[in-house]
């Protein structure tokens, strides 16, 4: 039992409680840069999850073998190998969407999120727990990403979905949806201040949840 609530812990801590983007606040270039519809959040979100997971689990094995003085470069050059590699495939598979992401694919190497993850929790921990860590993280620093993207693509478009093909192939063309018939568009929330106004929105909802839990459980 001790240890399924260490990893309850992991996964409350992922999605909700230290989640990296309402929380930490890290890793806010790329999530207000790309989340002008739900198709790049999905895609870079995935991107994401992928060197978390991978990173943590290679930093976690190698932990005793890496010195401590030297460790941040050791940790970047990791993040950096993997991402080279979520690159290649989505050169290979998704190049459309890759263009469209542009330089926010290498980017995820800087990303303090995935670093801040590396030294705080998988140099110190085991291979599994730390798996698990950059899972959680990287779902909830996702989920945000699509709720972000979905807020400003259906206020910005009047759409959800839109441009799914790049991700889906031909299949997206079915989710692609136009919620508003005619809709002129706000050019407020695809433009950058709008990412910054609908990320306020979201970490208020969360403040506003936290409280209202913290008050009934008090």
């Amino acid at each position: 039992m001790p240890l399924m609530n260490e990893y309850i812990k992991i996964v409350k801590n992922g999605l909700w409680n230290n989640n990296q983007a309402l929380v930490a606040l890290l890793g806010l270039c790329p999530l207000l840069a790309v989340t002008n519809n739900i198709t790049n959040a999905i895609g870079l979100g995935i991107a994401t999850t992928f060197v978390l997971v991978a990173s943590n689990t290679s930093i976690s094995l190698f932990k005793n073998v890496i010195r401590k003085e030297v460790r941040i470069p050791i940790f970047v050059l990791l993040i950096a190998c993997i991402v080279t590699i979520v690159e290649l495939v989505m050169q290979s598979y998704f190049y459309d969407l890759y263009l469209v992401l542009g330089i926010f694919v290498p980017l995820i190497v800087t990303n303090c999120a995935i670093l801040g993850r590396a030294e705080v929790f998988a140099s110190k921990n085991s291979w599994d727990r730390s798996a698990l860590d950059g899972l959680m993280m990287g779902i909830g620093f996702s989920v945000v990403l699509v709720v972000l993207g979905a807020i400003r693509e259906l206020i910005g478009s009047g759409t959800l979905f839109g441009q799914a093909s790049l991700l889906l192939g031909g299949l997206g063309n079915a989710l692609d949806i136009t919620v508003f018939e005619n809709y002129q568009g706000t050019l407020l929330a695809i433009l950058p201040p709008g990412a910054f106004i609908g990320l306020g929105l979201i970490v208020a909802f969360k403040n506003f949840i936290d409280r209202r839990i913290s008050k009934n459980s008090a």
